[in-house]
């Protein structure tokens, strides 16, 4: 009885730690969506001030790429919750 008892404290201490690197990884992705985004925008922001001899263009391409770097985080997680969803077996009730 004891034996049964470690067996499934293993594999659901198993299945935890494969839910906690997932989560990581899902954290680490939305993080790098919004610093890539906003980087690369602030960037060419930066870059267009400097050869049009302006000062704002860098402000308004902060302002896009955290835009787009936020929209990119939603479209991530609504995509996991879908898959999760699916594997669930909840996806035929969407329709419904």
């Amino acid at each position: 009885m004891q034996e049964l008892d470690i067996i499934f404290f293993m594999r659901k201490r198993r299945d935890d730690r494969k839910k906690t690197l997932q989560t990581l990884t899902l954290i680490t992705q939305l993080g790098l969506v919004m610093i890539v985004s906003i980087g690369m925008m602030t960037a060419l922001g930066i870059w267009l001030d400097r050869k049009l001899g302006t000062s704002f263009i860098t402000v308004i391409l902060f302002f896009v790429g955290a835009l787009a770097g936020g929209q990119g985080a939603y479209r991530m997680v609504q995509q996991i919750f879908r898959e999760e969803d699916e594997n669930n077996g909840r996806g035929s009730e969407k329709g419904r």
